[in-house]
């Protein structure tokens, strides 16, 4: 049973996992959630002063991702909790009321009462027995009908606790966030393998009208400035990288849309401003705007095989750059929902939030290719 000292002080105590078993009690699932934050927090003190700065600001970034997105999911468990709940309380108003009655008149019925029966005093003994047996039954229903309603009130306080937590730990992420790109820009120490003309990838952009186009410009560009091919070969992670961003396959390889479009690439859902990072190690070939795409991110990381990645916010680093696995690129667009947004929707119809969306393209020698061959995209995302 839940105990709601254990309520009020466990907001935030120790490092747990914030993925959360489908079978976990509801409060202990948003209790560890808010313990992930908690964690987060401390990441982030540590991560100012941290020697490799981006790869702990990082980590930060993505526990608190993971923190609040496994809050999201304790408090919507929570509430589905405390609805199921309300609605059996309600529904067993009048047992409730028969339970009372009985209770009460049993209370306060005095003694010799009890004892009198019609049929003399065999017939008071067997009704002392059959309220010996009945007794227990109504003593059993009377304490599940008080932990219910214990559990219920226990549950609206862990939401109104949790307001407090979420609004520190969405905090805590945009100050993260905003300490990351800062650090990004700071940094030194990455290989550059060539450098960007900005004239001729402005021709280019200028003249191009398809992602195609521009991915295939971008290839004699490299070609006519003598760009050196490099021995990266990833070839044995094929079909075993992770998605770029956290998130849900949401269209398939040449899918159609709405507008029965169908594209070379795969379209994944995601939340907003969630982070967005190089699956393996890469050059980056291309960082920027371009057509009506939004931001685009194009990696080489290995020759003739491009990632190519749209729908971005904001972008991290710069053409040429060789870059490690996991090293960020680019955060997704969107507002991150405030605390009464979350706290509303962590009732039932609340969604998954999911609201961005990434298109993730992947050409091989100039010609695309299924994203999905390269990409573990299973609905755990």
């Amino acid at each position: 049973m839940m105990r709601s000292l254990a309520l009020t002080l466990a907001l935030g105590l120790t490092l747990v996992g914030p993925a959360l078993s489908q079978s976990q009690d509801p409060t202990d699932a948003a209790l560890e959630a808010a313990d992930a934050l908690e964690t987060a927090a401390q990441s982030l003190d540590a991560a100012q002063s941290a020697g490799d700065r981006v790869k702990a600001l990082t980590e930060t970034v993505r526990a608190y991702e993971a923190g609040l997105q496994a809050m999201r999911e304790g408090l919507r468990r929570v509430a589905r909790r405390e609805t199921q709940l309300t609605a059996q309380l309600k529904a067993r108003d009048s047992e409730v009321a028969e339970l009372l009655g009985v209770i009460t008149t049993i209370e306060t019925s005095t003694p010799p009462v009890l004892m009198l029966h019609p049929s003399g005093p065999l017939g008071a003994a067997r009704s002392a027995m059959m309220l010996a047996e009945v007794t227990p039954g109504l003593q059993a229903r009377a304490d599940a009908l008080r932990n219910d309603l214990q559990e219920v009130r226990d549950l609206r306080l862990l939401q109104q606790n949790a307001s407090d937590k979420l609004e520190e730990g969405l905090q805590g992420v945009q100050t993260a966030r905003s300490a990351l790109s800062t650090a990004i820009a700071d940094r030194q120490d990455l290989p550059q393998r060539f450098t960007e003309d900005p004239v001729q990838t402005a021709i280019l952009i200028s003249s191009t009208e398809t992602l195609t186009g521009f991915a295939d410009g971008l290839a004699l560009i490299a070609e006519a400035n003598g760009v050196e091919d490099t021995d990266a070969d990833i070839s044995d992670l094929r079909g075993d990288l992770p998605l770029p961003v956290e998130g849900l396959p949401l269209r398939g390889y040449g899918e159609r849309d709405a507008a029965g479009v169908a594209r070379a690439g795969i379209l994944v859902a995601a939340r907003p401003r969630a982070l967005v990072t190089s699956p393996t190690a890469a050059t980056i070939r291309y960082l920027g705007p371009l057509l009506d795409l939004g931001n685009v991110v194009i990696l080489e990381p290995q020759p003739d095989t491009l990632f190519i990645l749209s729908g971005l916010a904001e972008v991290f680093g710069s053409a040429g750059q060789v870059i490690p696995e996991g090293t960020p690129i680019g955060l997704m667009g969107g507002e991150t929902a405030q605390t009464g947004a979350i706290l509303s929707l962590s009732g039932e119809g609340g969604g998954t939030g999911r609201s961005e969306t990434l298109y993730i393209e992947v050409r091989m020698e100039n010609s695309p290719v299924d994203p999905t061959t390269w990409f573990r995209t299973g609905q755990g995302g």
